[in-house]
């Protein structure tokens, strides 16, 4: 009877384990491969409409477009050729949730509007608070975070070190083009 009642619990404890197991994302790039994971209990309509992106396999053959050492590498929205892929509705910006944007955390890109937040996202390749939340007035309610890189943080910061230059009106961009070849859901939902 013991035996059983252990094996029941140890079974439950292992449902809510695999329950509560955070999401994770595998970025395979030309320059090394990194993985990311997300918190949806913090940031549930960013975590789903980037795992939605993942699934439709949009990130592939996206670049990182915007790289900046010692502040951000961001991607997820243009083609090899610079050209912006057709996205989905804005979603609501979540920045509101605790999660602050400190080295090696992922949060999503978005133009002056706050609730403009699409496809792109960019990593923190250092502690950038000036990019928090501190109000709900929009030029002061900050980049939603929504994740953090778990392995491969060393690829981030190559990439981030990489030379860049202008092309077609665009600063920062890598002059060797960094292509994700795939992103994949590796745990999780």
């Amino acid at each position: 009877m013991k035996l059983l009642t252990w094996a029941i619990g140890a079974s439950m404890l292992l449902a809510v384990s695999a329950a509560n197991a955070a999401t994770q994302v595998a970025f395979e790039t030309n320059q090394g491969s990194f993985t990311v994971e997300v918190y949806a209990d913090k940031a549930p309509k960013t975590v789903e409409n980037f795992l939605q992106y993942v699934k439709d396999g949009f990130y592939t053959n996206t670049i990182f477009h915007r790289v900046i050492g010692r502040f951000m590498i961001q991607g997820g929205g243009f083609d090899r050729e610079l050209n912006e892929k057709p996205t989905r509705a804005a979603i609501i910006n979540e920045s509101n949730n605790g999660l602050i944007n400190q080295t090696g955390t992922i949060a999503m890109a978005r133009t002056p509007d706050p609730n403009s937040a699409t496809a792109q996202f960019f990593i923190n390749v250092a502690d950038n608070q000036f990019l928090n939340y501190t109000s709900p007035e929009p030029d002061m309610i900050g980049y939603c975070v929504f994740g953090k890189v778990i392995s491969g943080m060393d690829v981030v910061f190559k990439i981030s070190n990489l030379p860049t230059n202008t092309q077609r009106g665009m600063s920062d961009v890598p002059i060797r083009s960094v292509i994700i070849k795939r992103a994949t859901i590796v745990s999780g939902k």
